[in-house]
């Protein structure tokens, strides 16, 4: 499919006739395009909003945001835009790239055919090559036609074989003629009405489009990676900020864990683990009671806070201790909090020992913020440190 979707495509962009050098040519760009003449030979037209009222005698290329041909065009006509609606006769092939795409008239030559929804009125001459999502041809072709997409709609006369290949649905219309075969590949079996006649037969092919076990875990481990890819990013990024912005902050409770002897780190910590258990308990039994919902609320938010600083604050508290035993330097940079939280990361994916230890310095980060925001909302005479 791959292989034939790219060939169809570069055959696409190929000029398909010789026109040009036996006419002159005419050339129209604007943001909105208003073609009412007629062209002797081939014509280009580019803009945001492209309308061709007059007929082209040679080869018809447009490019923009939005296409509608209403003129007949005697050679062949390549269009690419997010919306095309051909309304007129092609005397050529007609080749079409874009989102929406509806085809009104005939078509003498091949049509090739390349977006989200492929509408097909018209009837083509030649073969038929449509890749989309969903794709309704209901004139049916002259030509072999081949369709790649989810939900496929067939109707009218085909004169040779139809081959699909779907993710969806497949659906004939009721007195469909299809002279040739009609092979096609789906996880179910086509809508095939009474009335439908295929005279070269049927060939279907189930196909299952869910990936099997083997990919299934394959596919689990890339989510699982990206998954932790982006939360590490995003608490690399946040430690960086906070450890930039609030570096009085980080430094204060770095100090805390230098300084403090066993007995006050071990208070910390239990402090943290107090703050983290019994608070969730606490506005719950708030909630309880009407006059004491809003404060749960806030102290439910005030708890999120708590317990996403102290995650972060534990990443920046392991890069200002690196910071002081390797570099003996007392400040804490920005990129202090990066490393320590990246460190901090690869030690939580350790099973057991690694989350044990990121708990501890979660736990002593939230017991040492919160008797940092405590001594700085209620200053003694003998600490009273600008942190923030």
């Amino acid at each position: 499919m791959i292989r034939i979707s790219l060939l169809a495509f570069l055959l696409l962009l190929l000029p398909t006739s010789s026109y040009a050098a036996r006419a002159p040519a005419s050339f129209s760009a604007a943001r909105s395009v208003l073609a009412a003449s007629s062209s002797p030979g081939n014509a280009y037209d580019a803009g945001f909003s492209v309308v061709r009222t007059a007929s082209v005698a040679g080869d018809l290329s447009v490019f923009g945001g939005s296409i509608i041909t209403a003129a007949p065009v005697s050679g062949d006509e390549l269009l690419l835009a997010g919306s095309i609606k051909s309304r007129a006769r092609v005397g050529g092939d007609l080749r079409v790239v874009g989102g929406s795409i509806n085809i009104e008239e005939a078509v003498a030559g091949d049509l090739v055919a390349f977006g989200f929804s492929v509408h097909d009125s018209g009837r083509a001459g030649g073969s038929v090559f449509i890749v989309a999502a969903n794709t309704t041809l209901s004139a049916g072709a002259a030509g072999p036609v081949t369709i790649y997409g989810n939900n496929i709609s067939i109707a009218g006369d085909f004169a040779s074989n139809v081959n699909i290949v779907a993710s969806g649905r497949i659906t004939l219309v009721a007195s469909t003629t299809i002279a040739g075969k009609l092979s096609y590949e789906a996880p179910e079996e086509a809508t095939i009405p009474v009335s439908a006649t295929i005279r070269g037969g049927i060939e279907y092919t189930s196909a299952s489009y869910l990936p099997d076990a083997g990919t299934s875990r394959i596919l689990a481990v890339i989510s699982i990676g990206f998954f932790l890819f982006v939360r590490i990013l995003g608490a690399l990024i946040l430690a960086g900020l906070l450890a930039g912005l609030f570096p009085r902050l980080a430094e204060a409770i770095v100090e805390r864990a230098v300084t403090s002897r066993p007995s006050k780190i071990l208070l910390t910590i239990l402090l943290g683990f107090a703050a983290f258990v019994v608070t969730p308990v606490l506005f719950l039994l708030l909630a309880l009671t009407f006059v004491g919902f809003g404060l749960a609320l806030l102290l439910f938010v005030s708890y999120i806070f708590v317990v996403l600083f102290a995650i972060i604050y534990a990443g920046i508290l392991l890069g200002g201790l690196f910071a002081r035993r390797y570099m003996h330097r007392d400040s804490v940079l920005w990129h202090d909090g990066v490393l320590g939280m990246l460190a901090l990361s690869l030690i939580a994916l350790v099973p057991y020992v690694g989350i044990f230890i990121a708990a501890l310095f979660t736990t002593f980060s939230a017991g040492a913020l919160l008797l940092v925001f405590f001594h700085f909302a209620f200053p003694h005479e003998d600490h009273t440190p600008e942190l923030l």
